[in-house]
This record gives structure tokens, C-alpha cells and sequence, in this order.
């Protein structure tokens, strides 16, 4: 693949990452519920490898939400920049690299990704003078995002799949 074809659909992975959290909100749909700006970052991991989506993941949160005001810039970009990025990074890099198959590359980086998450929120909101414990980040990462979590095992490895199926990149 082009550098010039790797950057196109790099902002097209972008685009959606924008584009797709836009669609949810305006229809009332919540992002920390189904979790729409991971999938083009995951996506990205898998089609580009884990230089594009470790760049994709981390800046989509950020500028979503200098555009859009979603999500709050701090604490919650801040800490999405780092757990998008590692899902970026560990999917591609398990997938493209180490040759693993969708499913397991997809768990394995969704899991790295939450615990970064886990670890960035509890930098940043005890920083703060918050709370964060225990409870708090299996609610936030497992329980309340659960129809995310699944439609993400779901849709991912169908659409990686047909991709290099159908040898559409």
C-alpha cells in the first residue's frame, strides 16, 4: 500500500472517528454507552497497522473535541487520547505484525486500552483532588459501556475480515 492510499484512509478513519460520536449524540445515543469514537480507531489498527492508529487514537478525542465539545477536553480527552492510542497501537501491531488472528488481537487490546484508561483517569482526577478507585473504573470500562463492548467483538472482526476477504484496501 501507498503512503498516499496509507494517509487517505487515515483521514478517513479520522473523519469517522469524528463523524459516527456526532451521529450518536445527535440522536440521543450515549457515547460512554456504545463507545462510537473506538471503532475507526481499532478499524485504523487493524487496516493501517500501529503507527496510523496510534496517531489516529490519540488525536481523534482531542480534536472531537475541539470541534464538537465531546468529550470534555479534561479530564476525559485527555485520558481517551491514551487509551484510543493503545488500542491503535496493540491492534495493529498484534494483527499486522505478529500475525495474530482479529478476535484475539481485538480482546487483547480493548483490555490494554481500558487499563490504560484506568490508569490515565486515576493520574488525571487525582491530580485533581477526585476519587477514583476500583469500582469506579470496572463501571466505567465494563459495565456501563457492555453494548459497546459488544458490538465491538461483533462488527471489528466481520469488517476486517471482509476487508481483507474482498481485498478492499
Amino acid at each position: 500500500m501507498t503512503k498516499t492510499k496509507k494517509l487517505v484512509l487515515a483521514a478517513l478513519f479520522l473523519a469517522l472517528g469524528l463523524l459516527i460520536p456526532s451521529i450518536f449524540h445527535m440522536s440521543g445515543l450515549p457515547g460512554n454507552v456504545f463507545l462510537p469514537m473506538h471503532i475507526p480507531v481499532l478499524l485504523c489498527g487493524f487496516v493501517l497497522g500501529e503507527k496510523y492508529g496510534v496517531l489516529i487514537g490519540f488525536v481523534t478525542p482531542f480534536l472531537s473535541s475541539i470541534l464538537t465539545g465531546m468529550p470534555p477536553i479534561y479530564p476525559v480527552a485527555v485520558a481517551m487520547a491514551f487509551e484510543l492510542a493503545t488500542y491503535g497501537f496493540v491492534s495493529g501491531y498484534l494483527y499486522k505484525r505478529r500475525k495474530m488472528k482479529v478476535f484475539v488481537s481485538l480482546v487483547i487490546a480493548m483490555l490494554l486500552g481500558r487499563l490504560v484508561s484506568g490508569a490515565a483517569n486515576y493520574i488525571l482526577l487525582t491530580s485533581m483532588g477526585k476519587k477514583y478507585v476500583l469500582n469506579m473504573f470496572i463501571t466505567a470500562s465494563f459495565v456501563k459501556c457492555i453494548w459497546g463492548i459488544v458490538i465491538q467483538l461483533i462488527l471489528i472482526p466481520f469488517v476486517v475480515k471482509m476487508i481483507d476477504k474482498y481485498n478492499l484496501v
